[in-house]
């Protein structure tokens, strides 16, 4: 399973930085570990999130 950072994870969906640590505070997105203080995500797990925020701003 490849972890990636919030960085990455925003670039890949093309959102802000602030958005995936936003999407993490509404529970739209779990983090699946950590390094140091970073969280890291699923990329899938990243997608789906995308997906279901992007089902409700409709």
């Amino acid at each position: 399973m490849t972890l990636i950072t919030g960085a990455l994870a925003a670039r890949e969906v093309d959102v802000a930085p602030a958005t995936i640590r936003k999407w993490v505070q509404l529970g739209h997105l779990s983090p699946a570990g950590r390094q140091g203080r970073t969280h890291l995500f699923r990329l899938e797990d990243v997608f789906a999130a995308e997906r279901a925020t992007r089902r409700r701003a409709r």
